[in-house]
């Protein structure tokens, strides 16, 4: 499946998408346990940051122009980290790692197949003992997408193209805007797919539009064992596979207790080699 982690879309990313509150919520994971991958490191919005404080880190991603963007800003900050261009259910890197992050990453533009591939190759890159961190946003704490769901509202869609209306400066002396609609939605594959405009604009004249897709994974009740709003997991490397447990307090399982920031509790478990029975989305 296409991402739209590319072109004039990347170049947004790396521009105005630079800081955000996972970089110390996952970093105190880092920082006990390295060395760490960032699965989907896209332009570097976590890893530079982790690296400036001296974390061992390496970065993937499926984009080419998303890593090139990365590398720069990791030269910038006197960095050379090991940056590899691999979709997650393709992923190979040069060595195993005690934490690996997927942030804001897993099940965009993938197939529940390749989701399946994904979580088996994460367990192989981690070390024994290691751990896998993953978010997760169920979709009905969006409530504007939660009614996508519905058949009257998947009968408006696709969504029209939205005019044209902010501008931003950018640090290469250009003008970027940025535009999204809605083109799908499928209840029953629990998916949505999007598209992102992205203008580029040069000494005030229009210059590029990029219109490209996404197909976005959605966990509902039934799919993430009955979890509501956005969520952190958590897996650790064990002989019998991931276990996946909750990290935040947002966790919420009927006739359990609410976990505690860090204490975890038991969400899933995967075999060292998953089957779509055992899928994992997030």
């Amino acid at each position: 499946m296409p991402t739209w982690h590319h072109g004039l879309v990347a170049d947004w990313w790396a521009f105005y998408n630079t800081d955000g509150p996972e970089i110390a919520y996952f970093g105190e994971y880092i920082a006990d346990g390295q060395p760490a991958l960032d699965a989907g490191c896209g332009t570097g919005r976590l890893l530079v940051p982790w690296l400036e404080a001296g974390y061992d880190v390496d970065g993937s991603d499926v984009s080419q122009d998303m890593l090139a963007h990365c590398r720069e800003r990791a030269r910038a900050a006197g960095s050379e980290p090991t940056l590899v261009a691999q979709p997650l259910h393709e992923l190979t890197m040069p060595r195993r790692y005690r934490t690996i992050v997927v942030c804001g990453v897993f099940g965009l533009g993938t197939t529940w197949e390749q989701d399946v591939q994904a979580i088996g190759r994460l367990f192989d890159a981690l070390e024994p003992g290691g751990m896998l961190l993953l978010d997760n946003e169920a979709p009905y704490s969006d409530s504007d997408q939660w009614l996508l769901w519905t058949a009257e509202a998947r009968a408006r869609l696709p969504e029209p193209v939205k005019p044209r209306l902010e501008r931003r400066a950018a640090p290469d002396g250009t003008e970027r805007g940025m535009r999204s609609r809605v083109l799908a939605s499928d209840p029953l594959d629990q998916t949505i797919t999007l598209e992102i405009v992205a203008d580029l604009w040069r000494d005030g004249e229009l210059v590029a539009t990029e219109a490209r897709p996404l197909t976005a994974a959605l966990v509902s009740r039934s799919a993430d064992q009955g979890h509501a709003g956005g969520s952190r997991l958590r897996a650790d490397r064990g002989p019998r596979g991931l276990r996946f447990r909750a990290t935040d307090g947002r966790h919420e399982v009927p006739h359990l207790p609410r976990p505690k920031a860090g204490h975890g509790l038991t969400v899933r478990r995967a075999a060292p080699r998953p089957t779509r029975a055992t899928r994992c989305r997030s």
